[in-house]
């Protein structure tokens, strides 16, 4: 081992780094070029992504993490009453008209933006629902019975116990697409002791400048809490995110976003020894199964395609013998989904499915209302059986994978090897049906009818900070929902009663 190491000072196109233990990525003549003394390059040792991190970009998160660690320090000292204030404080700032007037004025700038650029808005706009989601999941936080230093387990002994307690991890580090819902709930970590350095998608990076100048930092200032409670990494650069995630002093990484850019994140994460948990590709499996009712399925189809997120129906499969009953069932639920929207339901068809969608809609050409426009696109096509993995990101123009299969068993096994593994239902009144389903689907969530149950705040009551799916593996110790709640670790405290204890 060498005695001193040397500061890369530059690169040079067709310089080979060393990846995987036996595998070299080749440095291009753009990275070379812009690459400045400073600078560092994160390499993904899975893939052999080159991540390059300006100085300036990793200073600006480096200073955010010092102020979020020091803040951490001064939270154990800050009472539970005051972290409820702080709560009620954005909740109030967040409902006020006046105080959000500049935070609405600042996210429609950013939808303006984002639409003339051609991006995705479904999730961008800061509509009235979402609003008062946040307001609510705020005050849902405010009135969080207190855990940060709960009593878990105690075992008592001759002369001293031994308590089991609840303790904040520390610094939580969250990288997120352009969703100004997210931005609240992921304070949600404060209740429980933690502080939280954010970094949004450059989308809706306007907006959360509002929201931090107009409620959070007030909030957090009338609560008498330290202002680096939660921290803004005020950068468009996805750089700032590597720069985040390879931050050692973080205790948690949770990132939101796309599945290649989610897998990435934490890549560099896990590469610094930082614990992540990652919600990338998502996209709902319903499955019909033998003792399916028509009625059912519609109605579990039609209510699992109001809107795209990860929850959102994106495969549905039907057993061979009722697909003559079934699939038309689900071709009327996917069209009144569309008509719901003012647009038709693009079908994806695997050859299997192919006898049972009218073969007019192979050759028709509709309009499908995408972020870049509207486009004219085949209604129905052809994909391979691998392409049931594809997570159909639809804005306007609901979209849907088609498959019949054998039996439910040749629908979970399908599942289990090319989805991301997020949501299955299987829609059927046979309870024996539905407990096999149960033990052989290799999913955090499962249902028996529609999907967009699958949310922190819908289903327990609690703002969430992200899903995890289990495409990379089971998750340790936890569900998939991650909450303000879960972000803890436990310490192990002797209280002694007599003096002479010995071993």
């Amino acid at each position: 081992m060498p005695d001193v190491t040397h500061r890369l000072e530059r690169l040079e196109a067709g310089q080979q780094v060393l990846f995987g233990g036996n595998q070299v990525a080749t440095v291009g003549p753009e990275l070379a070029a812009a690459f400045a003394p400073g600078d560092r390059i994160v390499v993904v040792q899975a893939t052999g992504d080159l991540l390059h991190i300006p100085d300036a970009e990793y200073v600006r998160v480096e200073q955010a993490v010092d102020r979020a660690h020091g803040a951490f320090a001064e939270l154990g000292g800050a009472s539970d009453a005051a972290i409820s204030t702080f709560f009620e404080e954005f909740a109030a700032r967040l409902a006020s008209d006046a105080t959000c007037a500049p935070i609405l004025a600042a996210n429609e700038a950013d939808v303006t933006d984002a639409r003339g650029r051609g991006r995705s808005t479904t999730r961008l706009v800061l509509s009235p629902k979402m609003r008062a989601d946040m307001v609510a999941g705020l005050r849902t936080w405010r009135d969080f019975p207190v855990s940060r230093d709960a009593l878990v387990d105690a075992v008592q002994h001759d002369g001293w116990t031994a308590e089991v307690r609840r303790a904040p991890l520390g610094v939580i580090g969250f990288v997120f697409e352009g969703r100004p819902n997210v931005f609240a709930d992921a304070t949600g970590v404060l209740r429980t002791g933690n502080t939280v350095v954010f970094r949004i998608g450059s989308d809706a990076l306007g907006t959360a400048r509002a929201i931090v100048e107009h409620a959070l930092a007030p909030a957090l200032a009338a609560a008498g809490l330290p202002a680096g409670a939660a921290v803004l990494v005020d950068s468009p650069s996805r750089a700032s995110g590597w720069a985040l995630f390879d931050q050692k002093r973080l205790s948690l990484a949770v990132a939101r976003g796309s599945g290649h850019a989610v897998g990435q994140l934490g890549a560099v994460a896990r590469q610094a020894g930082v614990p992540v948990s990652l919600h990338g590709t998502g996209g709902a499996w319903i499955v019909a199964g033998e003792g399916s009712n028509s009625e059912d399925l519609y109605q579990s189809v039609y209510h699992s395609l109001d809107r795209k997120v990860c929850n959102t129906a994106n495969v549905i499969c039907v057993p061979r013998s009722q697909a003559p009953t079934l699939m038309p069932q689900v071709l009327l639920a996917a069209a009144a989904a569309g008509d719901r929207r003012n647009t038709v339901a693009k079908l994806h068809v695997t050859d299997s499915a192919v006898p049972f969608v009218e073969e007019s809609l192979f050759s028709a050409a509709v309009e499908i209302r995408r972020a870049e426009g509207t486009v004219m696109e085949p209604h129905a096509q052809r994909i391979a059986i691998e392409q049931l993995g594809t997570e159909w990101e639809w804005e306007e123009t609901p979209e849907i994978s088609l498959c019949v299969v054998d039996d439910v068993d040749q629908a979970v096994q399908l599942f289990n090897t090319y989805s991301p593994r997020l949501v299955a239902s299987l829609v059927s009144r046979d309870a024996s049906e539905q407990e096999r389903f149960w033990s052989t689907i290799d999913s955090p969530f499962v249902g028996n009818g529609f999907t967009r149950w699958v949310d922190g705040q819908f289903a327990l009551d609690k703002p969430e900070l992200g899903l995890s799916n289990w495409e990379n593996g089971r998750l340790f110790a936890r569900s998939g929902v991650l909450g303000g709640d879960s972000a803890f670790t436990l310490r192990i405290r002797a209280v002694q009663n007599r003096p002479d204890v010995h071993r």
